[in-house]
C-alpha cells in the first residue's frame, strides 16, 4: 500500500454530499482519468467499462451499504495506472475512499512478479472495503479473460493467472459470500472457456 492516509486511521468522513452525487462524481473522475485507455482483451473495451463493473458488483453484493467500497471501486485503479494522486483522491471523496484506493493499488516500481507476490501476502490485512473491492475486480477481470482474452496469451499464461487469482481471493474470503459465489463462478468459467478456445 502506498504510503500517505491507512483506511485503519481514515476517520474523516466522506465529503457531505449525497450518495448518488458522490457515484457520479467518481465516475466522471474515472471516466475522465481512463479516457486514453484500453482493456488488453481481444475487444479493446474501453477502460471505463471495467471500473463501472466492478463498482456495479460491489454495489450490488453490498445492497449499497458501503459506499466508500463502491466509489473506490470506480476509483481503484486511478493511482496505479494514472497520474492521480492520493492526495486529490482523498480532497475530492474523502479520505476513507483515498486510503481503499491506496489499500488495491500496486506500487509499480517494484517488479511484476514482487507486485503479485504483494497482493496475495497482503489480501488477508486489507480493510473490509478493499476486500470487496479487490475481489470484484478480480471477477471482472476472470470474466474478461472468458469474453475477451487478451490477443497471444497462450493456455499457460491464462491459467496461470487463474491460479494466480486464487490464491488472492483465498485471502480475502468471509467478507462477502455473494461476491465469493461470484468469483468462483467466474473461475470455472474462465477455465472452461480457455479449453474451449486453446484447444
Amino acid at each position: 500500500m502506498k504510503e500517505g492516509i491507512t483506511a485503519a486511521t481514515a476517520e474523516a468522513p466522506a465529503p457531505a454530499v449525497p450518495d448518488v452525487v458522490l457515484f457520479a462524481r467518481a465516475l466522471a473522475f474515472a471516466a475522465h482519468a481512463h479516457c486514453d485507455q484500453r482493456r488488453k482483451g481481444a475487444r479493446a473495451e474501453p477502460y471505463v467499462n471495467h471500473v463501472a463493473e466492478v463498482a456495479a458488483l460491489v454495489a450490488e453484493a453490498t445492497d449499497g451499504a458501503d459506499m466508500v467500497a463502491v466509489v473506490a471501486a470506480l476509483l481503484h485503479d486511478t493511482l496505479e495506472d494514472t497520474d492521480t494522486t492520493q492526495d486529490q483522491l482523498a480532497a475530492a471523496f474523502g479520505p476513507a475512499v483515498a486510503a481503499t484506493v491506496a489499500e488495491v493499488s500496486d506500487d509499480k516500481t517494484l517488479s511484476k512478479a514482487e507486485r503479485k507476490r504483494l497482493q496475495i501476502e497482503h489480501a488477508p490485512h486489507v480493510s473490509p472495503s478493499a476486500k470487496l473491492v479487490k475481489l470484484a475486480d478480480k471477477i471482472s477481470n476472470l470474466r474478461s479473460l472468458k469474453s475477451s482474452p487478451p490477443n497471444g496469451w497462450p493456455r499457460k499464461r491464462i491459467s496461470d493467472y487463474i491460479d494466480w487469482s486464487i490464491l488472492v481471493v483465498d485471502g480475502l474470503r468471509g467478507v462477502n459470500p455473494t461476491l465469493e459465489r461470484q468469483f468462483d463462478a467466474a473461475v470455472r468459467e474462465a477455465r472452461a472457456a480457455a479449453a474451449a478456445a486453446l484447444g
